[in-house]
């Protein structure tokens, strides 16, 4: 039933794709591709070691045809805080990664489409604990273990074409990286989905 319903989605949008322009398209077409570019700020939310954790991230990419984004990405992630009853402070994971971005884009002159953002890259991860000396003080903050890791993240975004040099995009993605080695934390601590908000500005 699924498959049914969204090879009917993908009918009514491609459709009229084919009906627009009745020339003979050539594997090389006529030698003219256009170029753009933009930037985006995301913000989004996560669940990591079982705590609500944010996100946020930004993108800077090169458009080729319309349909193929490349470019560079990076986001950052903070879970919320928990009491660690051996260090006798409160403690979370906060970290970044970042790397090579590929965005094949569906159907993008459609006001509504679909692209598919794949990120390739590196980051850091830190246990940090917190800790105030007297209920009047600042919390001073200290890294008790860092490392680092490789990272894959696949997407799907919902994109709007609100306006010719924006674009608003709805996404979930899937985050996975290699074995962390960090203290009182298990290896597949990122591993998981996500969800978030992006806006982009630029030539598309």
């Amino acid at each position: 039933m699924k498959r049914i319903a969204i090879l009917f989605i993908l009918t009514i949008f491609i459709s009229p794709a084919f009906g627009q322009d009745d020339d003979i398209q050539t594997l090389f077409g006529d030698g003219f591709v256009t170029h753009g570019g933009y930037g985006s700020f995301s913000v989004g939310y996560s669940q990591i070691d079982g705590k609500d954790a944010l996100t946020m991230g930004g993108r800077g990419a090169w458009i080729i045809g319309h349909w193929f984004a490349l470019g560079f990405a990076g986001t950052g992630f903070l879970n919320d805080y928990h009491f660690n009853n051996d260090l006798s402070r409160n403690a979370n994971l906060s970290g970044g990664y970042g790397g090579l971005l590929m965005e094949p884009i569906l159907l993008p002159k459609f006001p509504i489409h679909i692209s598919l953002p794949l990120v390739v890259g590196v980051g850091g991860i830190a246990y940090t604990t917190s800790y105030s000396y007297t209920d009047w003080d600042d919390p001073r903050f200290f890294a008790e273990d860092a490392t680092s890791f490789l990272v894959v993240e696949p997407g799907v975004e919902l994109e709007f074409n609100v306006v010719k040099f924006f674009r608003l995009a709805v996404g979930g993605y899937y985050r996975y990286t290699s074995k962390i080695t960090l203290y009182d934390t298990p290896e597949d601590v990122l591993n998981g989905f996500s969800g978030g908000i992006t806006l982009k500005f630029g030539k598309f």
